[in-house]
């Protein structure tokens, strides 16, 4: 299929991100390689809105106010340059001509609504990914639920028959495979073009339908164990995945593919080389939160693939009616993408009528006009980072979006601007000064030695409660620890005693540590911090007051050790802090990271912990970018937190650690320049406000 030629002068603004590292006990930019199992093509635009339209057939009637022209002005004048638009929805309804299955094509639809919607906004340079549902597809489901999956109790899987929602899993190793693939083949055939694909619902689960089961049994699986049912439908679905790519390679080589499964976690390495980009769903009031997308992003982004950011206009979730963000929400979403490397992508919901909401395109024409402002300054930006975290969601079996350890350690390290990826145990460590292994990062044997190794070459390393342990659990696994294990902590809670490198910025005193910890002996490492432990344990045989029982006053076993450029921390304080936060929890791995990093990149030493600090670098501009940003999500509401006020700082202290002779700090995109002051590698400035966020320019 021949391609228009208009999304081929996208320009510099669509060219993959190649991440932006430091070497071990080196500062600056060190390019890392390409990564070559991510397919690139066609560029990826700035402004994209994700436009959802899931219509039922009750809905009567459809599209009376949709306008092909006055649809894509509205789009034009909100800012937006990319748009994804609907071959087929959840209820499984296609929107555009279809000879094949007739059948599917919307009740009543009098016009080729996807056909309509490309042509006018390519009219005025505007891109059009299409989606299409795969794994919720209402109308498949119900014709056929001899293809849905079914569940070890014989049920299928997903939403009951007497209750409201798309929400049934069908099977990916059923003929429904052979329907989406002609299906796929003729939306090439019916649209002006494909500049990309977004194909929906993309989740493993076990699965006992009868061609699953037939399946298992010829492979020699057990299908009764659930373990077995895991493995066999993970490889369906990553066979899926290629198999789709494969197929849709040879209808169009150009055009982007994205399969979403609303997270992206390392799972997604097997089959990256079957995605153009990755699109990180991440709605902060819709399940997600707020410290979802910097833990995805600063995953993503080292995987070397472009990328976009998609939350919603949504005061909630998809779905969500009539509704609208507050501006400062949706500024802070969008702002977070760009400091984290990300293109952004709005998700809204075209109503049936086909007019798009006036004032949700006012909404997010005054954030798109911000962003366009600001592309200068994040087009092909590397991140500049010194710190690797090691992504518990590579060592859980849970399938959750995120983790308590991944969830603390990314709010203790933002809070303390520090710059750091978050990487798997696949990644290359050497780009790192240290390495965080938060909480429950088992190690073995290949794990080790690249830790070692890392270690051996100058690396530094700091881990807590489980992380270093062999994965049987009864050891540590690794040797530079210098430690041995006992068992688990015969107490909790425990009390970390203050003072020493550790204790700094906290009083003299004891602390608690609220969740159980590891008990351990040092062999050659020495010991930071000690416990005191409590006069007894709190059962019904004793217990002291409300919670828990005091200190005794009596030494327990090391709350910390240090050996050489490796330090442990006996407590889960990860998992501590996205509980509940205590600040001394904070403090401690803080205080861990100065002592192995005593000069960092970003220091603000009288900024609030709410300020997040993302240091970037444009090599083709030769400048490195600082991105500020200050917003504060509060939990008003008992389901989830908002945005509303823009709380401006004043006179922020900004020192920044670069290899070059910097002299010059200027604000993006004022262009107002600061006075700064450059002393021994270290660039000082102020920053007389802050509101909301602020680019500023080092060169």
């Amino acid at each position: 299929m021949e391609r228009r030629h208009f999304l081929k002068t996208a320009g510099a603004s669509g060219l993959l991100l190649a991440t932006h590292h430091l070497q071990a006990g080196q500062v600056g930019p060190q390019p890392l390689p390409t990564n070559d199992d991510v397919n690139t093509s066609l560029p990826l635009r700035y402004r994209q809105v994700h436009l959802d339209f899931h219509t039922s057939e009750h809905v009567k009637p459809i599209l009376d106010q949709f306008d092909p022209e006055a649809f894509a002005a509205t789009l034009k004048r909100a800012n937006v340059n990319s748009v994804t638009c609907f071959s087929r929805c959840h209820h499984g309804f296609i929107y555009h001509d279809t000879e094949r299955f007739p059948e599917r094509k919307y009740p009543g639809l009098s016009r080729p609504l996807l056909k309509e919607q490309i042509e006018a906004c390519h009219k005025l340079n505007i891109r059009v990914p299409i989606y299409s549902t795969v794994q919720w597809d209402y109308f498949t489901a119900q014709q056929h639920p001899e293809w849905c999956v079914v569940d070890p109790d014989g049920k299928i899987t997903g939403t009951p028959p007497y209750e409201a929602g798309f929400y049934r899993y069908l099977g990916l190793n059923t003929p429904y495979r052979d329907f989406m693939k002609a299906h796929l083949t003729e939306l090439f055939e019916k649209v002006p073009v494909v500049d990309g694909l977004f194909l929906d619902i993309f989740l493993t689960r076990e699965c006992s339908n009868t061609y699953s089961v037939r399946e298992m049994l010829r492979q020699g699986l057990n299908p009764d164990q659930r373990a077995d049912r895991l493995k066999y439908y993970t490889e369906v679905m990553d066979d899926f995945k290629r198999d789709i790519f494969e197929h849709v390679r040879k209808l169009d080589k150009d055009c982007t593919i994205f399969f979403n499964g609303g997270h992206v976690g390392p799972a997604i390495r097997r089959t990256v080389k079957y995605y153009s980009h990755l699109e990180l769903e991440s709605l902060p009031s819709g399940g997600w939160g707020y410290l979802h997308f910097p833990l995805t992003a600063r995953y993503a982004r080292t995987l070397g693939a472009d990328m976009l950011g998609m939350t919603g206009k949504f005061h909630t979730s998809w779905g969500d009616f009539h509704s609208l963000k507050n501006p400062a929400a949706l500024e802070f979403e969008c702002f977070t993408m760009l400091a984290l490397n990300a293109k952004c992508s709005i998700g809204d919901q075209l109503h049936p009528n086909g007019k798009l909401d006036a004032p949700t395109y006012d909404l997010i024409g005054r954030v798109y006009g911000q962003v366009a402002q600001k592309e200068p300054w994040c087009v092909n930006a590397r991140p500049v980072v010194e710190i690797g975290v090691l992504n518990p969601e590579a060592f859980t079996t849970s399938a959750e979006r995120t983790s308590d350890p991944a969830m603390g350690a990314v709010r203790m390290l933002q809070e303390g601007k520090l710059q750091f990826d978050v990487v798997d145990e696949q990644a290359d460590f050497s780009p790192y000064k240290v390495l965080i292994l938060p909480d429950i990062i088992t190690v073995d044997e290949t794990l080790r030695a690249k830790l070692e190794d890392f270690l051996a070459k100058g690396g530094a390393l700091l881990a807590t409660y489980k992380s270093g342990l062999a994965p049987s659990g009864q050891a540590f696994a690794l040797p530079s620890l210098g430690i041995d294990l006992v068992g688990e902590a015969p107490y909790s809670p425990d009390f970390v005693r203050t003072g020493g490198p550790l204790g700094q910025g906290l009083p003299d005193t004891e602390l608690v540590m609220y969740l159980k910890g590891m008990e351990v002996k040092a062999r050659t490492a020495s010991v930071l911090a000690q416990t005191n432990v409590p006069y007894f344990n709190r059962t019904y045989k004793h217990f002291v007051s409300h919670r828990h029982t005091p200190s005794s006053g009596k030494a327990g076993y090391p709350a910390a050790t240090q050996n050489g450029r490796a330090i442990y921390l006996m407590h889960p304080v990860f998992t501590q802090y996205a509980k509940s936060a205590p600040r001394w929890c904070r403090e401690f791995v803080l205080n861990a990271v100065r002592m192995l990093l005593p000069q960092p990149l970003v220091q603000m030493p009288n900024a609030p912990s709410a300020l997040t600090a993302a240091l970037n670098y444009q090599s083709a501009q030769k400048r490195y970018v600082l991105h500020l940003l200050h917003y504060v999500p509060e939990r008003r509401g008992a389901e989830f937190d908002v945005v509303e006020d823009v709380l401006p700082v004043y006179n922020l202290r900004v020192q920044v650690r670069l290899p070059q002779a910097v002299s010059k700090a200027v604000l993006a995109p004022q262009g107002r320049s600061l006075s700064a002051k450059a002393s021994q590698g270290m660039l000082e400035f102020t920053l007389p406000e802050l509101r909301g966020h602020q680019m500023i320019v080092l060169s």
